[in-house]
């Protein structure tokens, strides 16, 4: 095998190669420099080339062969306890790819050293040939054959504390003095579940106990995808529940209610908050963990994915003085952070922000923020009310949930501030009867409402496996077509087939669409209690307006979204009747 190189010097090959910029090779350097990382890492955390090409390029620089490992199964008759033991596959992230008497081929994820080479040849009692393969493809084969964590389940009776600084991730843990209640596996497992699912990208974690088995699903890109979990899980599962209320700051007594609780954690790269809920269940207590990436709410409004006309009119609508904007769509569709996006628009020494929020999900410099507390009567409407006293410029809230909190924002925003909240609606019109439904008075509406803005999450193309669609069925091209308003043959449309990078999904990370309703005197004018949603839709359509949907087909054409996708978070039923 040739000598390794230095691993720093695979930014500077791709450099060399023409696939990085001079700018880009800076940023890889100073990312490698500040955190410490080799250079393979930086340039794939930056997102200048696949995880595939960095390692290919890595296994150049060191004389090895580079192998893909996405759909690795193992050869026959391994793993085996005697041949090739299973702690050697979790210690030294190998996998092995072929084995005769003499000889073992193994895949690294980093190139080995030759003691590690030497300590191998001893262990396995064969000549060692080393090739190289990326983490994902490792990560995958793991968790596929193995499950999640199963190294660590594995040692769950060794009373061992882990090293200082095997693990990328900080907690602040709440009742540190309770930690000898859960064992040093467990705290090592747990930390495992966490640091996999901040590297797949999930939103939520799920974990639920069944008769004689474990769940773990995360959700990611909106979706739930459930991970295999080690056989022996089932076993230590109260240990492990009582690891996440240890570091939520529950009761870990407490098992016959709900409880809720939040777990602040960091790495090189950000700060996490997770908000924790429990439920008592048949066969013990479900987990559900809300990971809230606190950099990642703060995005700037060019960041969201607003169409270019969108972003204008969002920006003039955070320089109103006065007026009500309402945010629509379903639980995780990202209203939080368009409204937060919308705020720092919004902020400036000369006006005053004030929020009240369920939870306080990101703390903002410059900004005043109270947490509703319904157990001792701080409800919506009730710090509504407060705020109202403390001469607020911009108001935001959480979410209008009943007709009193409705009321006051109504007439808040008609009275010299500019309100900002979210409400339960299906789009931007229905916002307007859901309000007209809680009884606003059609007049006050028409007068304080700005606009409302309906917005859903849609999976993106993966950037790295991304082709041109060539099975777009005839009903939706000529959809496309319409709503676009451009011939049939010049709909374009993409999708990914799969692979290491997007995990086989085809989809890699997913993008705002939003769908504008802007109020004016005309349409304030056809306000009514008897106003049908459909008489509506025709005024705002007179006007301009696109619903989600056709907003949608403009991310299809632009090959940023599959056409599946807006088919899947725009599906409706189309009645049939039958005589």
């Amino acid at each position: 095998m040739v000598q390794p190189e230095p691993s720093r010097q695979v930014g500077e090959r791709l450099y060399a190669a023409g696939k990085l910029t001079a700018a880009q090779i800076e940023m890889v350097r100073r990312r490698a420099h500040r955190l410490r990382i080799p250079q393979h890492r930086a340039v794939v955390d930056l997102g200048f080339v696949s995880e595939e090409e960095a390692w290919r390029e890595l296994a150049a620089a060191n004389g090895l062969e580079f192998i893909d490992l996405c759909d690795y199964e193992f050869p026959e008759g391994l793993p085996d306890e005697k041949r090739f033991p299973t702690r050697i596959i979790h210690h030294h992230r190998v996998l092995p790819v072929a084995m005769t008497d003499d000889t073992v081929r193994l895949a690294f994820v980093d190139p080995p050293r030759q003691s590690e080479l030497s300590n191998l040849r001893l262990l396995l009692n064969r000549r060692i040939e080393p090739v190289l393969t990326t983490p994902s493809c490792y990560h995958n084969a793991i968790r596929r054959h193995f499950g999640l964590g199963a190294d660590t389940l594995l040692r769950l009776d060794e009373d061992v504390i882990p090293e200082e600084g095997s693990s990328d991730v900080v907690f602040d843990v709440t009742q540190a003095d309770d930690e000898e209640a859960v064992s040093a596996g467990i705290v090592r497992y747990v930390d495992q579940v966490l640091a996999e699912a901040l590297r797949l990208g999930a939103t939520d974690i799920h974990i639920e106990p069944y008769f004689s088995r474990v769940k773990l699903r995360y959700r990611i890109d909106g979706v739930l995808q459930t991970v295999r979990v080690p056989d022996g899980l089932r076993q230590v599962f109260g240990a492990l529940v009582s690891r996440f209320k240890i570091m939520a700051g529950m009761n870990i007594a407490e098992k016959r209610l709900p409880q809720d609780g939040r777990i602040s954690m960091r790495t090189a790269r950000e700060e996490y908050d997770l908000r924790v809920n429990t439920v008592p269940t048949k066969h013990g207590e479900a987990l559900c963990l809300r990971i809230l990436g606190r950099q990642s709410l703060m995005l700037e409004l060019q960041e969201l994915g607003l169409e270019p006309h969108q972003e204008r009119l969002l920006r003039d609508l955070t320089r109103l003085p006065q007026g009500l904007v309402l945010l629509t769509g379903p639980t995780g569709s990202g209203k939080t952070t368009t409204l937060y996006a919308a705020l720092a628009q919004a902020y400036d020494e000369g006006r005053k922000i004030i929020t009240i929020e369920d939870p306080v999900e990101y703390q903002i410099e410059g900004v005043v923020q109270i947490q509703t507390r319904d157990d001792i009567g701080l409800t919506f409407a009730e710090g509504l009310r407060a705020v109202l006293r403390h001469d607020p410029d911009v108001i935001l809230i959480g979410e209008i949930r009943d007709s009193e909190t409705a009321e006051i924002a109504v007439r808040a925003a008609q009275t010299g501030h500019l309100v900002f909240s979210t409400l339960h609606a299906n789009d931007s019109i229905y916002a307007i009867t859901r309000l007209l439904e809680m009884g606003i008075d059609p007049f006050l509406l028409g007068a304080s409402l700005s606009a409302s803005i309906a917005q859903r999450l849609a999976q993106r193309v993966c950037p790295h496996c991304g082709e041109p669609d060539p099975d777009l069925e005839p009903a939706v091209r000529r959809e496309m077509a319409e709503a676009l308003r451009i011939p049939e043959a010049e709909v374009r449309a993409r999708r990914g087939p799969g692979c290491v990078e997007c995990g086989h999904k085809g989809t890699r990370g997913r993008v705002a669409i939003y769908e504008f309703f802007v109020m004016d005197e005309e349409i304030a004018d056809l306000l009514g209690a008897s106003i049908r949603t459909s008489q509506l839709r025709g005024a705002a359509r007179a006007r301009g307006w696109k619903s989600l949907r056709e907003h949608g087909w403009i991310k299809v054409q632009e090959g940023i979204v599959p056409a599946s996708e807006i088919l899947r978070i725009t599906y409706r039923i189309e009645p049939t009747f039958d005589h």
